[in-house]
């Protein structure tokens, strides 16, 4: 289960800290129910296999999953009009200063008409949870040589580290040992170590996570685990010590005070606002629409981006043996089929197959006469990027290498609709 474990706490750091769901999110009954009838037919006919360096592999999957159906979402909120001009010209939003308040327009465009500018004004930003250990001189010895653990608990699980001291360790290499240790594990920690002038070193210990719940003590906590020797560890580790606690951000909404466990949070499902700074003295930050030509620039960019964050995937993954090189063929092959017509309206490929936005030539297309003809070609490349993000979000496990153990008798197999979890990339363990 600790691998398990793992992989969902590494979807929820990723991608599941600091974001907001949006209506592309939900779904009806009869289409989660489509989903899921997809999956099984799919692994129907599928072969049984195995998979190598499963934590690697889980990972892979679940951000091919999650940038797969980022694009769908995409996809969607410009869809809806053969007329390209008309999709495009989705509410952006804006903010009048992007430094202390940042605004993204999540809303629905035919139910948002009434959707006025309003006013933020920051008065703290959200903060994580810091433990800072005790500062113990680098190159000595403090802790004996032994086998030590220790209890790590969260809000929502208990841990046991374990780590040894051999003889000659310094205080920084198992300050060091101790940081790879948490921070690999991925639940929601980072841990590095630090020093100061005097040549000491000290763990350094902060969640991912920020804001505490009302009555919500700590985000994370120490303990020593069993022997005596653990617990004089800890002691003379420090790193039970909180430093910082979490907070809350504080802010004011059109002068009046609100409060949020992140930096980043939605307004009546319309705004999606991610503070960064605090306010000057009454000057809050104004947020609002944006004009027309400016909306279709960034939702066109927004196209681009959500292509390009697919395409970083697998090339940040290409050297891996575990990995293919599929991902990088069927949707960077959308691009290189339509390279030309993209050029055409400012939208160029470079030598790895993202897309580069000229901002001129694609400003003097959305500002042409003949606009809706010109950037017709999205209609065409969205459909086709839209399919093979479909494929993606159903089947991430298609992108892996894996060895075959059996080829299912066509035509003669039973639905195995548990084994459909596989397919989702979010329920694998180093045993299958």
């Amino acid at each position: 289960m600790a691998a398990i474990d793992s992989i969902y706490n590494y979807y929820l750091t990723t991608y599941g800290a600091n974001r907001t769901s949006t209506r592309y999110d939900a779904h009806k009954k009869s289409e989660l129910r489509n989903i899921y009838n997809s999956m099984v037919k799919l692994n129907k006919d599928a072969p049984l296999y195995k998979l190598k360096n499963t934590r690697e592999v889980a990972k892979f999957a679940i951000d091919i999953k999650e940038g797969a159906q980022n694009i769908r979402n995409v996809v969607a909120s410009i869809s809806g009009s053969e007329d390209i001009m008309t999709s495009l010209q989705k509410k952006s939003a804006i903010s009048s200063h992007s430094d202390i308040v940042d605004a993204r327009y999540i809303g629905d465009d035919a139910e948002d008409e009434k959707a006025s500018d309003f006013q933020v004004e920051v008065r703290s930003l959200a903060k994580p949870q810091i433990n800072i250990g005790n500062f113990l001189r680098s190159s000595q010895q403090s802790l004996p040589p032994d086998s030590y653990a220790f209890d790590l608990t969260t809000s929502t699980s208990s841990y046991e580290f374990q780590f040894s001291v051999n003889e000659g360790d310094s205080n920084y290499m198992v300050q060091n040992r101790l940081a790879n240790l948490i921070s690999n594990a991925n639940i929601g920690l980072t841990a590095s170590v630090i020093e100061d002038s005097a040549g000491r070193s000290a763990l350094r210990i902060e969640s991912l996570s920020t804001g505490r719940h009302s009555g919500q003590e700590y985000l994370f906590r120490f303990g020593a685990a069993g022997s005596a020797n653990s617990g004089e560890a800890l002691e003379i580790l420090g790193i039970d010590q909180i430093s910082q606690e979490a907070e809350n951000s504080s802010f004011l909404l059109n002068g009046n005070p609100y409060s949020s466990y992140s930096n980043t949070f939605s307004i009546n499902n319309v705004f999606e606002l991610e503070l960064k700074g605090i306010s000057p003295e009454d000057t809050p930050a104004t947020v609002g629409f944006k004009a027309n030509a400016q909306a279709v620039m960034e939702n066109i960019q927004n196209l681009a981006d959500a292509y390009n964050s697919v395409l970083n995937i697998a090339n940040r993954n290409s050297a891996s043996r575990y990995l293919s090189s599929k991902l990088q063929h069927q949707i960077g092959g959308v691009a290189m089929y339509y390279r030309e017509e993209l050029e055409e309206i400012g939208l160029e490929l470079d030598e790895n197959n993202r897309l580069a936005i000229q901002e001129d030539t694609l400003a003097d297309t959305i500002e042409a006469p003949d606009a809706s003809e010109r950037l017709s070609i999205l209609n065409d490349f969205k459909r086709s990027l839209d399919s093979k993000a479909s494929i993606a979000v159903l089947n991430p496990l298609d992108y892996v290498n894996k060895v075959v153990v059996v080829y299912k008798n066509p035509g003669r197999n039973f639905v195995a609709p548990y084994a459909s979890s596989i397919y989702s990339g979010m329920m694998l363990d180093r045993y299958c």
